[in-house]
């Protein structure tokens, strides 16, 4: 398949760069909750070395889900089943994390009740897919080629990682982000509901992108003293 795409862009014309910018940056501005998800789940494990290990795992699983959704995307569209069970998952993520969440110590912040390995790489590999669902008809609008929708993807995961990383230190130093992300996560299964019951009525990508803008400010409005703990 690597094959393939370096042949296709080999004998690409200027369009079709244009467009994978446009891929590239829609999956860019639409990652930010995922991310932010991604790293709540991960952060789970307390151990750095095997959070890594858990987003490797889980992101190549992603990787593969992914790809499958694009090849299948024609005919996933056609069923509203899959939003359905895409805006519900993500639902109860949201629930699950501001009703069910771990708060056994009392010195942590809320967290997903999730503690092994083998817990979280699949609630990784499942809430991406969640999250492509709507990602993956955004870039079906723009255009229908598979390979480039590929080419996005692959780039996407790659971000999404780079991301992810980041949202773990973060979520660490700002007292709201967590909360933040879990409130844009249940905006997107919201959004993704509405489609399946109201779709005349669907939200706008720019809506979208506003809301989420705006909770991530209120995110990162107040940062944790960790320089003080860390010299004590």
């Amino acid at each position: 398949m690597l094959s393939n795409i370096v042949n296709y862009f080999t004998n690409a014309g200027a369009e079709t760069y244009l467009i994978l910018l446009v891929l590239i940056l829609l999956e860019a501005v639409l990652s930010a909750d995922n991310a932010i998800a991604l790293a709540a789940i991960a952060k789970s494990i307390k151990d750095p070395q095997r959070q890594r290990q858990a987003l490797d795992i889980g992101l190549i699983g992603a990787y593969i889900l992914r790809i499958a959704l694009i090849l299948a995307a024609t005919w996933v569209i056609k069923y509203w089943q899959f939003e359905l069970l895409g805006a519900m998952y993500l639902l109860w993520l949201v629930i699950n994390y501001f009703f069910f969440s771990d708060e056994d110590n009392a010195d942590e912040n809320r967290s997903l009740s999730l503690k092994s390995l083998w817990q979280v790489i699949p609630t990784i590999a499942i809430t991406d897919l969640a999250f492509s669902l709507d990602s993956v008809t955004s870039a079906i609008a723009i255009t229908e080629d598979t390979w480039l929708i590929i080419a996005g993807g692959t780039i996407g995961i790659i971000v999404l990682r780079f991301l992810t990383s980041l949202f773990i230190k973060w979520l660490q130093e700002y007292t709201y982000l967590e909360d933040a992300g879990f409130i844009t996560v249940g905006f997107v299964g919201l959004r993704l509901l509405l489609k399946v019951w109201l779709p005349d009525y669907f939200i706008p990508e720019w809506l979208t992108v506003a809301v989420v803008a705006i909770f991530f400010t209120w995110g990162f409005s107040k940062r944790e003293a960790v320089e003080s703990e860390s010299q004590e």
